[in-house]
């Protein structure tokens, strides 16, 4: 299984960025996803979900609003577009699939993680 993000990079506070994921390997068009990110120095947080249909999605509170995840089966790729950029968001991006549970803003409940996207936000 790969997941393999893409995307980041430097922006200014306000602008904007899409990452996307294209996931190979297993069969995406069954697997709810998701984006999760880590700072400098603190814990791995949960940002967004969304299921196989698209039907049902979900965002951190401090993304809502800002960030929009979306996919695209025929590609096998999951993307975020991320708006309004705050320093605070400065992280790196995790495209993850969904393993089930009862908390899906728990990282234990996720599997297959890939290597992560960098997003630095400057002031």
């Amino acid at each position: 299984v790969q997941l393999q993000a893409s995307g980041g990079g430097l922006v200014q506070a306000g602008g904007s960025r899409r990452l996307s994921c294209l996931v190979s390997g297993l069969p995406f068009r069954r697997q709810t996803m998701g984006w999760f990110r880590q700072a400098t120095g603190k814990e791995r947080e949960f940002v967004s979900i969304i299921s196989v249909s698209g039907a049902t999605i979900d965002y951190a509170d401090s993304v809502k609003g800002r960030f929009t995840i979306s996919r695209d089966n025929a590609m096998n790729t999951v993307y975020l577009q991320m708006n309004s950029l705050k320093p605070e968001d400065t992280s790196v991006y995790y495209c993850v699939v969904y393993a089930g549970g009862r908390d899906w803003r728990n990282e234990h409940e996720w599997s297959h993680w890939g290597h992560g996207t960098q997003v630095t936000v400057s002031s």
